[in-house]
């Protein structure tokens, strides 16, 4: 499985080490850049314009992005952002410019990878009528997609705990106990609002499809979210890794469903 916990916080550590020495050469010019093009012909500051980016600045953008998603989904959260300047074809001042240390970007595309899979879990719930065939369709897709290899530390990790304020629709007899997904550090309002709606939705599939019996009683949103993150192999090869990440997740599949007594 292909859970990225070493990897976010190297990756945290790393980014702060290298921003603070790229940001401040970035300061000094932003102050010249600012004191030249913030005055107008008068000499006052042309204070309330908001200009958009340039179409080769969203560009660049765009390209470090895409290859961030790329990097950080074969090798982790704890690839350099040489890596990702290099894979995006610009410079890494350029990505330090938009992202002014690694941890922000890696936040930004851990982001962008929870509100899609939230995205992907409502579609499920919206287009399929049979609860099977919903919370099937939701792991399909977000294997597919490559999202457990992307989705962060925060959201994959798992503890057990006792009569405690659960996961929402994660219910088990008292005194069992129960696996729900656990913080290992308390995440910014942000990422908590983020975390909360997939588990939120995840947590209706998964108790929309145990309430129809076609689900193990004992199966939490912990273990479909983790089974995103194990059918999610890195491969060199595409078409092997779709094949692999397919028949994997056929097996793990049927050790989701209940059987008859």
């Amino acid at each position: 499985m292909h859970v990225q916990e070493s990897h976010w916080s190297s990756a945290v550590a790393t980014g702060a080490a290298v921003s603070a020495s790229t940001g401040a050469a970035q300061t000094t010019a932003s102050a010249v850049s600012t004191r030249a093009a913030g005055s107008t012909g008068n000499g006052r500051a042309d204070k309330g314009r908001t200009t958009p980016l340039r179409v080769d600045a969203q560009r660049n953008l765009e390209h470090v992005l895409r290859a961030a998603r790329e990097v950080f989904g074969e090798l982790g959260y704890g690839a350099p952002m040489e890596d990702v300047a290099r894979r995006a074809r610009v410079g890494v001042g350029t990505v330090y410019r938009r992202f002014p240390s690694k941890d922000v970007l890696v936040r930004r595309i851990a982001e962008e990878e929870i509100s899609r899979l939230t995205e992907q879990a409502r579609a499920a719930l919206g287009q399929e009528d049979e609860p099977w065939s919903a919370l099937s369709r939701f792991l399909r897709t977000s294997v597919a997609s490559g999202a457990g290899r992307l989705l962060p530390p925060q959201v994959l990790r798992v503890g057990v705990v006792e009569d405690q304020a659960r996961v929402p629709q994660q219910r088990t007899q008292p005194g069992t106990g129960e696996l729900r997904l656990v913080p290992e550090e308390p995440p910014a309002a942000e990422d908590d609002a983020g975390a909360s709606q997939l588990l939120e939705v995840v947590g209706r599939l998964v108790e929309r499809a145990r309430a129809a019996g076609e689900l193990r009683p004992d199966v939490t949103v912990s273990d479909v979210l983790l089974v995103i993150a194990t059918a999610a192999p890195s491969l060199p090869d595409a078409a092997q890794q779709a094949a692999a990440s397919a028949r994997l997740l056929d097996i793990l599949l049927e050790g989701l469903r209940s059987r008859p007594a």
